[in-house]
């Protein structure tokens, strides 16, 4: 069995690159956000550079400059076990996408991130290119545009003075992109209007169970009873999905 010889840019790589501009967008803005508050609290942007390479979590990281200045081990765990817990849910529905990644899969379970996590639901590998390539690709553009967008924004906050309040908000604004974007992409509007509404179910459900749940549970902890509720909701429909489609297929039987 003869391998391909590894050249660099690779065609996985190429291939990837298109697919993570959004993310490069949000992500260089986002991390400049991250980085300029960083500065404000008087680190450099080493100390960004290391956080972004080694923590990657984006609102963890957030929290995470709060959490500097009165630093208690035990508290930092468990806020970081409850702002991530979501990734949780996105590692089970990721086990079958992983499986037979070999050494890359490692760094694809550490750089799983909220908009990681969508590029690999956005669709599939395009043809002729080796899946887990691909998959790191991705994986590995977005984290370089983390990265260089915190460090960018921790040295622009020695030079220039920033004003601070209410910039985690770009957190906000790229999910809320990314959702729009998924949801145009999910369905063309000339599809049949079944189509359409079956297409964007998914979403729908996100939508319509994080409603239900905020009241419930409240803003600072309404995250994960709507994860686990949305995750079983889908897991259910999905296996209801297989089931419908075994009872049709003639070789099944």
């Amino acid at each position: 069995m003869t391998h391909r010889k590894y050249k660099f840019p690779s065609p996985e790589l190429r291939a990837a690159f298109p697919r993570t501009l959004p993310i490069l967008m949000g992500y260089l803005f986002l991390g400049f956000a991250f980085g300029v508050l960083l500065g404000s609290r008087g680190y450099g942007a080493l100390t960004s550079f290391l956080a972004s390479t080694l923590v990657y979590a984006g609102s963890l990281q957030f929290v995470a400059v709060e959490l500097l200045g009165q630093f208690n081990l035990l508290q930092a765990a468990l806020v970081a076990l409850m702002v991530n817990a979501r990734h949780l849910f996105y590692g089970l529905s990721m086990l079958e996408l992983f499986r037979g990644t070999g050494r890359y899969k490692p760094y694809l379970i550490f750089s799983l991130t909220d908009e990681t996590y969508s590029l690999y639901c956005a669709g599939p590998v395009p043809p002729g290119l080796r899946e887990d390539r691909f998959l790191f690709s991705l994986a590995w553009l977005d984290h370089l545009y983390w990265i260089a967008g915190s460090v960018l924004g921790s040295a622009a906050s020695w030079l220039i003075p920033f004003e601070t309040q209410g910039i985690e908000f770009v957190m906000t604004a790229l999910f809320t992109v990314i959702f729009l974007g998924q949801w145009e992409g999910a369905a063309p509007r000339t599809a049949a209007r079944k189509d359409r509404i079956h297409a964007h179910l998914p979403a729908l459900i996100g939508v319509g169970v994080s409603l239900v749940c905020l009241p419930l549970f409240g803003r600072d902890a309404f995250l994960l009873p709507a994860m686990a509720v949305i995750l079983l909701t889908l897991t259910a429909l999905r296996w209801q999905q297989k089931r419908k489609e075994a009872s049709h297929d003639p070789d099944a039987s």
